[in-house]
């Protein structure tokens, strides 16, 4: 069974660095595509990075383009994002996400909906 862990999330402050963790288990990090999600109070779950060993694409939001970054340790089984230069509208909620799929340069591979697997989440919170 296919499992996702996350950890590394806190309270920091704007200008601040944090890295989230996601430990999979049940499968083989480096054969699916992983996904960083992340929801706010009240809005929509969005996509911040994705990576996919497949075809080795990365792919990160525009928000957080030049501050953050994804990585794998195949190791460990383990996803990493880290987030530096943290903005007080970085708070939210994060989740890693894995599926079986092609790529992160499809737009559509980027969505929530498209992941079947989910972690339960690590708060992040970013004092202004």
């Amino acid at each position: 069974q296919v499992q996702l862990v996350e950890s590394g999330g806190g309270s920091v402050h704007a200008g601040g660095s944090l890295r989230l963790s996601c430990a999979a288990s049940g499968y083989t990090a480096s054969t699916y595509t992983m996904g960083w999600f992340r929801q706010a109070p009240g809005k929509q779950r969005e996509g911040v990075a994705c990576f996919s060993p497949s075809d080795g694409s990365t792919w990160h939001a525009d928000s957080v383009k030049g501050r953050f970054t994804i990585s794998r340790d195949d190791v460990k089984n383990t996803v990493y994002l880290q987030m530096d230069n943290l903005k007080h509208e970085d708070t939210a909620m994060y989740y890693c996400a894995a599926e079986n799929i092609f790529g992160c340069l499809l737009v559509s591979n980027r969505l929530s909906d498209r992941y079947h697997y989910w972690g339960q989440g690590t708060q992040v919170t970013v004092s202004s």
